[in-house]
């Protein structure tokens, strides 16, 4: 459980980080601004994504691609738990404020995605060859 925590807390550092600079060189580039409503939402979104991601070992009997369909499915809900709760403060999100918030979860949650899930692949392989070293050894 520690392990997981570390991890969790270094990946969501990590990803938080860099949306975070990407955000504000895109801003710097269209002249644009964000009000802190909006960095804030950042950090929520980043903590759903990473913890989505996470726990994909509860998914695990399921094949990959059902696994991040469903994963992906869950990461949105949560979002939209979150701006729903967020009206409550800060006001209604226009229709239009809708399709902004999953385009700009989207795009940053498939790149993490795939980033995320090619890392295990390779730390599965990696495994693979160190298991068939072992074998070989003991034959």
């Amino acid at each position: 459980m520690k392990d997981f925590i570390k991890s969790y807390l270094l990946e969501l550092c990590c990803s938080y980080t860099i949306i975070s600079v990407v955000g504000a060189i895109i801003n710097m580039i269209a002249g644009t601004e964000t009000n802190n409503v909006n960095v804030v939402m950042m950090f929520i979104f980043c903590n759903i994504a990473v913890f989505v991601l996470s726990i994909h070992k509860f998914f695990e009997k399921l094949s990959p691609l059902a696994m991040i369909v469903i994963q992906y499915i869950v990461a949105c809900v949560l979002c939209t738990i979150a701006v729903l709760i967020g009206t409550c403060f800060f006001g209604p999100v226009t229709p239009k404020g809708w399709f902004e918030l999953f385009r700009s979860f989207s795009i940053p949650y498939a790149i993490g995605a795939a980033l995320y899930y090619y890392g295990l692949w390779k730390d599965a392989k990696k495994q693979q060859e160190l298991l068939k070293e072992i074998q070989e050894l003991n034959k």
